[in-house]
């Protein structure tokens, strides 16, 4: 590439940057030094006071707060590896009336614009008598037709042929699927993995309306916004020491896994 390219691509990932490195900067300053205009984002007093003290602090617990978290991630994770593994095996290697119906009802649900059943789930959950309940957090998103498709892409890779070799030697449906299917499809299922926990970890309408009557309930993403000083008004750098945290494992996974996913999203792409 020319020296035009790398430079159009740095200035690019600066601005594109420049809020994340905003918000741990300002995480990083006392309010103070914040509040002042203009802010002494360069010249102030750096420390982790604000970070120790989003997590002490006990208006908005955060610790609960981040559990919860953690718990809506890896559970919406591992329900959509379960689901849609199955349902893909299903629409691949299993002979089934309608299948290619059933298939593009899966396509049709992607579709769905997210804010037209929110009140139906809402209405689901509380029929259920699980509106306090943790699980409520994450009841209606356990299946997801994006990673249908894109199990339903990989395993469109393997030969109909080795699935009739492998019934000729007694090899099951569940077998053949984990022992033969999966473990040729990793790339696909890191990047599910990776899609299906940013997912559950970044929602923050869904736990919003949920937990409106329940603090308890509150995920890192709700209760960060919700921190607010004794009386006097919200604690700028506090918030931007919470938003921190928030966008930790983000990143972390975007930088780590950014290998994975774009061989997974890419593996079914070209046959």
């Amino acid at each position: 590439m020319s020296t035009f390219t790398y430079v159009w691509l740095v200035l690019a990932a600066a601005v594109l940057l420049f809020p994340v490195l905003l918000t741990v900067i300002g995480g990083l300053l006392p309010e103070g030094q914040l509040v002042r205009q203009p802010p002494a984002l360069l010249s102030g007093h750096y420390s982790f006071g604000n970070y120790s003290a989003a997590l002490r602090q006990t208006v908005v617990p955060l610790m609960p707060a981040l559990f919860n978290s953690l718990f809506v991630g890896l559970v919406i994770m591992l329900a959509h590896l379960a689901t849609s593994c199955l349902a893909a095996y299903a629409l691949v290697f299993v002979r089934m009336p309608l299948q290619k119906p059933i298939f593009w009802l899966f396509l049709a649900t992607i579709m769905v614009p997210y804010e037209s059943i929110v009140v139906p789930n809402v209405l689901f959950v509380r029929s259920l008598g699980l509106e306090n309940n943790r699980w409520s957090l994450v009841l209606p998103f356990l299946a997801n037709g994006f990673g249908v498709f894109l199990m339903r892409q990989a395993f469109k890779q393997f030969p109909t042929e080795l699935r009739q070799a492998s019934l000729i030697d007694g090899c099951g449906h569940l077998r053949f699927l984990w022992q033969i299917v999966l473990p040729s499809v990793r790339p696909s299922l890191t990047a599910l993995a990776v899609w299906s926990f940013l997912q559950g970890w970044n929602m923050y309408f869904w736990p919003l309306i949920i937990s409106s009557s329940n603090n308890s309930m509150n995920t890192l993403q709700t209760a960060v916004f919700a921190l607010k000083a004794d009386g006097s008004g919200t604690q700028h750098a506090l918030v931007l020491a919470g938003v921190t945290l928030t966008l930790l494992p983000t990143l972390l996974l975007v930088i780590f896994g950014q290998r994975w996913l774009v061989r997974g999203f890419m593996a079914g792409a070209v046959k």
